[in-house]
């Protein structure tokens, strides 16, 4: 519990510490929105870390609830652990009930934030070779998910079938890259998987989905990507200055 000075107030509604491109926060934002809860959002710049927000979070990575406990505001960090502690604390659940099916889903939720780390490497790589390999990396994943939503996906559209979960939370912030990556560089990587393709139209439709960004969201996530000294970062310039009206 802390006792570090706010520049905000912490009422009876939690308070969400977020950054505006950050996918864990997306993950958070949608468990939000899903079950209705009431928050306040405040956005930091993880390049100027706030001196308040550095001493409530131990990793200084968002995103990070700030709840009420009493007289005492408790910080709660990693986006999984917001997650489930929003799922045990408001209605609707959306784990699975069943001790078993509930611990694979948070198993899936883990893969969902490997997924996310190779697609760093997909803009971070510095020369072609590199987000090819990175491509190839994720496309393995990709075709794992694929086995899975096979064997698990039931009668669809969601990760275990009819109703949606925090695994779909997980991974709609990760699939959301590729609305910037895709038309720069065809990547192959979602190639020949029918149910992840379906899976990620059917996130990309969902109300939730589209609210945990802002309207820029896109334009702020290229501009991004082009300021880092990368492969992809040099595409997505060469496709912007193609695409320009010849004066």
């Amino acid at each position: 519990m802390s006792r570090t000075i706010l520049p905000f107030a912490v009422g009876d509604e939690p308070v969400l510490v977020s950054h505006v491109l950050c996918p864990y926060v997306q993950r958070a934002l949608i468990v939000l929105a899903e079950k209705g809860v009431a928050h306040r959002r405040i956005d930091v710049d993880l390049a100027d870390k706030p001196t308040w927000f550095s001493a409530l979070s131990p990793l200084g990575k968002t995103p990070m609830l700030l709840q009420r406990d009493g007289a005492a505001i408790v910080p709660l960090f990693e986006s999984a652990v917001i997650c489930d502690y929003l799922d045990e604390t408001h209605a609707p659940a959306l784990h699975p009930a069943a001790p078993l099916a509930r611990a694979r889903h948070r198993a899936w939720v883990e893969f969902g934030s490997a997924v996310l780390q190779q697609i760093g490497q997909l803009y971070g790589a510095r020369d072609r070779a590199g987000f090819d390999a990175a491509c190839q990396g994720l496309r393995q994943r990709c075709e794992t998910l694929e086995r899975e939503l096979a064997a698990h996906g039931g009668s669809a559209p969601w990760f275990g079938g009819a109703a949606f979960s925090i695994v779909d939370a997980a991974f709609a912030p990760a699939w959301r890259y590729f609305e910037v990556i895709e038309p720069a560089a065809a990547t192959g990587i979602f190639d020949g998987l029918p149910r992840l393709a379906a899976w990620r139209a059917a996130l990309a439709a969902r109300a939730s989905v589209r609210a945990a960004v802002a309207p820029d969201y896109a334009e702020r996530l290229r501009e991004f990507i082009v300021q880092r000294d990368s492969w992809l970062g040099r595409r997505l310039v060469e496709t912007t200055l193609s695409a320009a009206p010849s004066p």
